[in-house]
């Protein structure tokens, strides 16, 4: 760490340089007045340390100066005097600390430089941390795929990001709605402003409101201490309100209220707080929908229709579906020492015929269950095992042809009653001899 010394006193410039350089990652570089600094400020100090009485410029103006033309580098003054309204108000001026010359100045600097040190490392370790963010949730990084219906999305998440207006997205459940929502705020100009998420229906229903809005102590049986809400928090930045069409109808209003009023009143205060927040709400549900059937208030859907940004589902998705699930298996093989997987083009096959009613999220439990399962590195039909939560059987979620699609009903069939012909031929309301000449023929296998 670079740090100069403003110092005229010679023999004390001396002592600060070689009291500094004792920690070998310190650099002290010593000049003799304010106007030698004001030449060298382009060398990039940390911190720099002024005398108070300096011969050729105040103190004062020499601060206001070097805050100009580097306002991120830590100023220490070292006075002899010991004017404690002088301390105070350089203080408040933006110094970082006041020392004064006596036999307790190199503990005292010694201690100032530490703190700095620990300060300055915590400062660049949360902008390294603020650039990943940047670069994790860059559009093509977080939302993996070249489809059509991708390439239209991201045209409308880059005038997302263009302005504050409210953004609705829509989506089948795994389409990665939360996603979205990071990588409009992340590469908005609110990016270094804070992002709250809330899932209402996560919440239960008689915790939403305090959640939301925050409460005062003694608002209500429980409430020991102030609590402010989500949209406090978010404050500045963006709220992410996830399944929104899970909110309560009396909430709904109250939602309404702050949205319009851009203020928010904790339960059981009287203060109302002004809010600058920019709102993206998300939910599975046809909300257009869900008004009709009475459900969601109209005012509210209006209000929050915004930008609507409709996620398309993995089927619709090309072969986005086989880049995917590469993505998944190379990140699952990484992060378990794996090497590396292939897949057998039948096992793209069956990726690309399947209905995949999860989405993104069945994509990656189905990838990493092959990984799990197959063999030689290589991923093949039979590792790929689907097990969806609905009833729908699995060869009606896939694309088919008319022929195939009765095939796979009779197969279907034949393995639910046991392969007895003749009860799978009365159910389906066909000819026996039709199952048999298809079994003849090799086109439905008896398992």
């Amino acid at each position: 760490m670079r740090i100069y010394i403003v110092e005229d006193d010679p023999v004390y410039a001396r002592y600060l340089k070689h009291n500094v350089e004792l920690n070998p990652e310190f650099e002290a570089v010593v000049f003799e007045s304010g106007g030698d600094l004001l030449k060298n400020l382009d060398g990039a100090p940390r911190v720099i340390t002024l005398d108070y009485s300096l011969a050729d410029m105040k103190c004062e103006d020499l601060i206001e100066r070097i805050k100009k033309t580097r306002p991120d580098t830590s100023l220490i003054v070292i006075s002899a005097q010991e004017d404690i309204t002088t301390a105070v108000k350089l203080l408040r001026g933006g110094i970082y600390d006041y020392i004064v010359k006596n036999e307790e100045t190199r503990d005292r600097l010694w201690n100032t430089l530490r703190h700095l040190k620990e300060n300055i490392g915590l400062k660049e370790e949360l902008e390294h941390l603020r650039q990943e963010i940047e670069t994790h949730y860059d559009f093509e990084s977080i939302i993996k795929g070249h489809s059509s219906a991708i390439k239209r999305l991201f045209k409308l998440m880059e005038k997302a990001t263009k302005t504050n207006i409210t953004v609705s997205v829509t989506g089948e459940t795994g389409t990665g709605k939360e996603l979205v929502a990071k990588a409009i705020h992340y590469n908005s100009k609110l990016r270094k402003k804070p992002l709250v998420s809330v899932n209402m229906a996560a919440i239960p229903k008689e915790l939403i409101e305090s959640e939301l809005f925050g409460y005062e102590k003694g608002a209500f049986t429980g409430a020991q201490s102030r609590r402010i809400g989500k949209f406090e928090e978010a404050n500045g930045g963006t709220v992410f309100l996830d399944e929104i069409g899970e909110l309560d109808l009396n909430l709904q209003a109250k939602l309404l209220r702050v949205l319009q009023e851009k203020e928010v009143t904790r339960i059981g205060g009287n203060q109302t707080l002004k809010l600058d927040v920019r709102v993206i709400v998300a939910t599975h549900r046809d909300l257009a929908e869900e008004v009709k059937k009475g459900n969601f208030r109209e005012d509210l859907y209006y209000r929050l229709l915004g930008l609507p940004i409709e996620l398309p589902p993995l089927r619709e998705r090309e072969n986005d579906i086989i880049i995917l699930g590469r993505y998944f298996a190379d990140v699952f093989c990484k992060e378990n020492g794996m090497n590396r997987m292939t897949f057998t083009k039948e096992a793209q096959s069956k990726m690309m015929h399947y209905h995949w009613p999860g989405n993104v999220r069945e994509l990656k439990a189905v990838i990493e269950l092959a990984a799990v399962m197959a063999n030689d590195n290589v991923i093949d039909e039979e590792s790929l095992v689907f097990k969806s939560t609905r009833d729908t059987p699995e060869f009606m979620m896939q694309e088919t042809t008319l022929k195939e699609y009765n095939e796979n009903l009779i197969r279907y069939y034949l393995k639910k009653n046991n392969n007895n012909v003749l009860v799978v031929a009365k159910k389906l309301d066909i000819g026996k001899s039709t199952i048999y000449r298809m079994i003849k023929e090799g086109r439905i296998e008896i398992t």
